[in-house]
């Protein structure tokens, strides 16, 4: 059976580090914990786990913490948690049986990471990391931000997943300060750098340096697939802020250059539509989502509520719009079959239930 150590990087981590270490201590080897300049009980509460708490200076550069973190690691493989992460209660049996499981020629294990929730806690954001990486100098992390280690070896994909629960938003500025920082030393952004710090642009809502970003990483021959695709959905985004609509259609359309229409692209081109009042338009591409497959194993960002919940939600808004209400309601109870709870499909039935009164 294969050992793991859990390698974590903390900085004023007292609120979320407890429940996180709870929820895997039981299930790990050994538990690394590389603080970054806490001025909390976060150093406090991880000795509470392990003898093996360590200072080290932060530099602005994620993969350095985190490398360092592995670098202390002495089991076969090295396990990456952040401190609002956790494992529920129902994933447990599932990674003991993986540890019991696992094929030893394995290098590096993905696994899901729900990184939003709908309004029954139900996961609403999700795609898959690198969650096991072997033990060995060939793993080391890339990027400043948003670091990754690239895919490499015998891989496999386990459908055990970690939830990404904060309940605080950290510094909002720290990503794109990095990235100013690193363009004022001329250090040059990378194609998978320049989709995020363009990304970082956007929700900083400075939608026109952003676009001028995107455009060009979409114009690089690198970059993956699934990042130019989402890409796309952002650019569009700004372009919508910008009041500049042609343009956003244009670039959600963009994105079918690169691959089949995703769902979630699907959706947002309907929506164009629909709040453009062209309902027979819109009502293609929300059945259109409906038909495409779903592929989790992309490792790309997916809304699995693009795939039925929303499309079947907007073709009941579309077909009461065209005055087609049988059909609206039946989209509508589709809708309410995968999400009862949902407080539009409630308030789309007592609608409906009002014009029956009435």
């Amino acid at each position: 059976m294969p050992t793991i150590s859990l390698c974590m990087i903390v900085k004023n981590e007292e609120m979320y580090l407890a429940r996180c270490l709870d929820s895997v201590a039981e299930l790990v080897e050994e538990i690394i914990v590389v603080d970054t300049g806490s001025t909390d009980r976060t150093v406090e509460i991880a000795n509470g786990y392990t003898t093996k708490v360590y200072s080290y200076p932060w530099k602005d550069d994620f993969s350095d913490a985190r490398n360092y973190s592995f670098s202390k690691a002495t089991m076969d493989y090295c396990m990456w948690m952040d401190a609002d992460d956790i494992l529920e209660e129902a994933e447990k049996v599932k990674f003991l049986h993986l540890k019991h499981t696992l094929s030893p020629d394995v290098d590096m294990i993905m696994m899901k990471y729900h990184t939003a929730f709908d309004e029954a806690g139900k996961p609403s954001f999700s795609y898959f990391r690198e969650r096991w990486i072997r033990n060995c100098s060939q793993y080391r992390w890339i990027g400043e931000v948003h670091e990754v280690i690239p895919p490499n070896g015998n891989i496999s994909y386990s459908d055990i997943a970690i939830c990404h629960k904060k309940t605080r938003t950290s510094d909002p500025e720290r990503n794109l300060k990095i990235y100013r920082k690193m363009l004022a030393k001329g250090k040059p952004l990378d194609a998978r750098q320049q989709y995020y710090y363009g990304r970082e642009l956007y929700y900083h809502k400075q939608y026109e340096e952003a676009i001028s970003v995107l455009e060009r990483f979409l114009l690089l021959p690198e970059g993956w697939i699934e990042n130019k695709i989402e890409a796309c959905s952002i650019c569009a985004n700004c372009y919508y802020r910008l009041g500049q609509e042609q343009s956003a259609l244009n670039t959600l359309l963009r994105s079918m250059s690169f691959d089949l229409p995703r769902a979630e692209l699907c959706c947002e081109i309907g929506k164009h539509f629909l709040e453009q009042g062209e309902y027979h338009t819109a009502v293609y591409w929300y059945e259109t989502a409906l038909n495409r497959p779903r592929n989790e194993y992309s490792a790309g960002f997916v809304l699995p509520d693009c795939y039925d919940y929303v499309p079947l939600l907007q073709l009941c808004v579309c077909f009461d719009k065209l005055g087609d209400r049988k059909k609206a309601e039946e989209y509508n109870e589709r809708a309410g079959a995968c999400k009862p709870y949902s407080q539009a499909y409630l308030y789309n039935k007592k609608y409906f239930d009002s014009l029956d009164i009435s």
